[in-house]
């Protein structure tokens, strides 16, 4: 199942670069996502510079209540969702960058392109387009429209959190 998400931060390029490299707004986006679902997250780091390439990496632990009924059983008591990021070097005014989101215990993986580029108001859009797939027969399709939800469901509540560290609210979680 195909997903398109695009958000926007009210800065240029280099300051979106410069937040999504820096790994105390990387743990504090996954809190504040990971915090309205009563999860965990267990780990969230970032390599390389916001000037160069780097990698962002975030795994955390959710509850399966999140997923269709119908699913749970084959999934546990736990999700255990792993993120990974990479970004290229910005070239020509924009930005790109791979994610690919695998969720353990689940036959769950989303795979991405991202790119940062520049709006004409000075601001910046970020834009994940992607596949979503369970290898689940039967309940698949289910799984991926739950999936393709929950996706989008973080990417917004990140991008919130994105604009408000950039603003200079830094407190609290979702």
């Amino acid at each position: 199942m195909h997903l398109t998400v695009d958000l926007t931060f009210p800065a240029d390029i280099d300051d979106v670069s410069a937040m999504l490299a820096d790994e105390s707004f990387v743990r504090w986006r996954a809190q504040r996502s990971t915090g309205s679902v009563n999860g965990v997250v267990e780990q969230a780091d970032v390599t390389g510079t916001a000037a160069g390439g780097f990698t962002v990496v975030v795994r955390r632990t959710l509850p399966t209540d999140i997923i269709p009924v119908q699913a749970r059983p084959f999934v546990g008591a736990h999700l255990e969702i792993r993120q990974a990021e990479a970004w290229e070097a910005a070239a020509d005014g924009r930005r790109t960058g791979t994610v690919a989101v695998e969720i353990l215990g689940a036959p769950v993986r989303v795979t991405a392109t991202a790119a940062l580029t520049a709006l004409p108001d000075g601001g910046t859009r970020l834009t994940y387009a992607g596949d979503v797939r369970a290898t689940v027969p039967l309940f698949g399709t289910v799984i991926e429209e739950a999936a393709v939800s929950a996706v989008r469901t973080t990417l917004e509540t990140e991008a919130e959190a994105g604009r408000d560290w950039l603003a200079g609210n830094r407190t609290g979680t979702a």
